[in-house]
C-alpha cells in the first residue's frame, strides 16, 4: 500500500526492526550505537590540535614535526592509523603522494599528498565506492602566502576532523559498500589532491557511486547575530559541471585538462536522463536526498537544508572534481557564514576580530554535522547499488503508470520499492514497496509526478533512486 515519507524516514532510521533483548544487534542498532560514539571532545581536539601547527598552507614547510602542512599531514595519517589498529586493522590508512605542476597558486612543481583511509566492504556490493573527504589546507587573506598564520579552524579543520571521527567511529563494523576517508591539501589552491584522486578514479574506471565533502561546517552561527545549531545546508546538483563539460566537449575542447574519459562517461550516463527530463532527478540529486532522509530520521529535530546548486555563489569545493567526471557528489557546510572568520589574517581592528580561530567553532554542531554524514553514510553502504534499466511505459494514453526495471543480482536485495513526488517538490514523498516484482502499474498518473525506483536490502536499507527512462 501507499505509504508516506514521514513513515520511510522513521522506517529508514529502524530499518531492521526493533530486536528482542535476545536477538543479534540489528544494523539499525549498529547505527544508533556509531551516532552516541561521535564525540565534540575528540573532535575540538583534534581541531585544536590542526590549528596549533600555525599554518596548514599547502606551499608551507613540510619538514618541520611542528609547524606547516607536512606536520599536520603526519599526525592526520598517524592518527587514522592508531584509529585502525585499535579497530583490529581493516581500516587501511596510506599516504598517496603526488606532483602538481606549476600553475596559477602553486609557484612550482609541489608534492601533494592525500591522507586516504579505506574500509573495504564485502559480497556484491564491495566495488561500490562511498567517498567523504575534508580538506587540511589552509589560507589567509593572501592566497600565496605561505608562511604567515593561517589557522584555518573552521575552514577545514572541521571538515578534516568531522572526516577523521567518521573512520574512526566506523572502522570496526562491517559494511556492504566500500568507504574511503579522505583528508586532501591544495583545496585553496585549486581543488587539487580532490582533482587528483578523482581524475585517478575515473582513469581506473572505479566506481564511485557517492562523495560528500565536508567543508565549513564549524559554526551555527552568523555574521549577523542569526544562530540555528540543528541545520546544515546540502549542496547536491550534478547538472551544471554536466552541463558545461558537455558544451565544451560540442566545440572540441573536452573537459579543463582533456579528460576524454569523463565527458564520453556523463554523456553515456546522464545524457540520456537530460533527454527524458530528469534534470533534477541525476544521481546527485538523489545522494541528496538520501543523505537528508536519512540525517532526518536518525537525528529528529535536525534538519538538512537540501540546496539545489552545486555551491554557493564565487565558492568552490573538494566535491566539484568529482562531479565533472560523472560522479554523484555533494556539499555539507554551515547554515550561515561569518566572513571575517573566513580566509582572514588573524587580527583585531576596531574592536572586531578577525581570523578562523578555534574559539568561533562550535564544536557540538561539527559532532551533529559529523553524525547527519554517518547517517547518510552507513544507511547507503548497507544499502544496494541503483538499479538499471528502469523504464516508464509511454507506449498508450493512461492514467495509470507502469514502471519496470532488471532485477538485481545482488543475493542481499529482498525487494524493491517505488517512491514519487510531485513535481515542484524536491523530496521524494510517497512509496510503495512492491516485493520481487520487477514490473508493476500503479494508480498514479505519469503526467504529474516524478517516480524513482529504488532496491531494498535484506536489512531493510534502500539504495539511490533510479530515474525511469520513458519507453516508447
Amino acid at each position: 500500500m501507499r505509504t508516506s515519507l514521514t513513515a520511510f524516514s522513521v522506517a529508514l532510521a529502524l530499518a531492521s526492526g526493533v530486536p528482542s533483548a535476545q536477538a543479534q544487534a540489528t544494523p539499525a542498532d549498529e547505527l544508533k550505537a556509531m551516532l552516541a560514539e561521535v564525540s565534540p571532545a575528540r573532535i575540538e581536539a583534534r581541531i585544536r590540535k590542526l590549528v596549533g601547527f600555525g599554518t596548514r598552507h599547502t606551499l608551507s614547510d613540510i619538514g618541520s614535526d611542528t609547524r606547516g602542512i607536512g606536520a599536520a599531514r603526519r599526525w592526520i595519517t598517524a592518527e587514522l592509523s592508531a584509529c585502525a589498529k585499535a579497530a583490529g586493522g581493516r581500516l587501511q590508512v596510506e599516504e598517496q603522494s603526488f606532483i602538481e605542476p606549476a600553475g596559477k597558486r602553486v609557484s612550482q612543481p609541489t608534492e601533494l599528498v592525500n591522507v586516504v583511509a579505506t574500509l573495504p566492504g564485502r559480497g556484491a556490493s564491495k566495488s561500490r565506492v562511498l567517498v567523504v573527504s575534508g580538506h587540511y589546507d589552509s589560507r589567509n587573506s593572501d592566497v600565496m602566502d605561505a608562511l604567515g598564520e593561517a589557522p584555518g579552524a573552521n575552514d577545514d579543520a572541521s571538515g578534516t576532523a568531522a572526516v577523521m571521527e567518521l573512520a574512526c567511529v566506523m572502522a570496526s563494523r562491517q559494511f556492504d559498500a566500500t568507504l574511503v576517508f579522505m583528508a586532501v591539501p591544495g583545496e585553496e589552491q585549486g581543488l587539487l589532491g580532490a582533482a587528483q584522486w578523482a581524475r585517478e578514479a575515473r582513469a581506473a574506471g572505479t566506481n564511485v557511486e557517492a562523495m560528500i565533502t565536508n567543508d565549513i561546517i564549524g559554526s551555527s552561527r552568523g555574521d549577523a547575530g542569526q544562530h540555528d545549531p540543528k541545520r546544515l545546508r546540502l549542496f547536491a546538483d550534478g547538472l551544471d559541471p554536466l552541463v558545461r563539460l558537455l558544451m565544451a566537449a560540442n566545440a572540441n575542447r573536452p573537459a579543463s585538462e582533456a579528460d576524454a574519459r569523463s565527458v564520453a562517461a556523463m554523456q553515456a550516463e546522464l545524457l540520456p536522463l537530460l533527454q527524458a527530463g530528469g534534470n533534477e532527478d541525476l544521481p546527485t540529486h538523489q545522494l541528496g536526498r538520501h543523505i537528508k532522509t536519512a540525517a532526518e530520521a536518525a537525528m529528529p529535530g535536525f534538519t538538512v537544508q537540501l540546496i539545489q546548486r552545486r555551491d554557493r555563489y564565487l565558492r568552490g569545493g573538494d566535491h566539484i572534481p568529482f562531479l565533472e567526471r560523472g560522479y554523484a557528489a555533494v556539499r555539507i557546510t554551515e547554515p550561515f557564514e561569518n566572513f571575517a572568520h573566513q580566509h582572514q589574517n588573524p587580527r583585531t581592528e576596531n574592536g572586531v576580530v578577525y581570523g578562523d580561530l578555534p574559539e568561533f567553532v562550535d564544536f557540538p554542531y561539527v559532532a551533529d554535522v559529523t553524525r547527519a554524514n554517518l547517517a547518510g553514510l552507513a544507511t547507503l553502504a548497507w544499502a544496494p547499488a541503483p538499479l538499471k534499466g528502469v523504464r516508464l511505459d509511454a507506449r498508450e494514453l493512461t492514467n495509470d503508470s507502469t514502471l519496470e526495471w532488471q532485477a538485481s543480482d545482488d543475493p542481499e536485495v529482498a525487494g524493491y520499492r517505488i517512491v514519487w513526488r510531485d513535481t515542484d517538490s524536491a523530496a521524494w514523498q510517497q512509496l510503495k514497496d512492491v516485493g520481487r516484482a520487477t514490473r508493476v502499474t500503479l494508480p498514479v498518473s505519469k503526467d504529474n509526478v516524478v517516480f524513482g525506483v529504488q532496491a531494498v536490502s535484506k536489512k531493510g536499507f534502500a539504495g539511490l533512486a533510479s530515474y525511469p527512462l520513458p519507453r516508447r
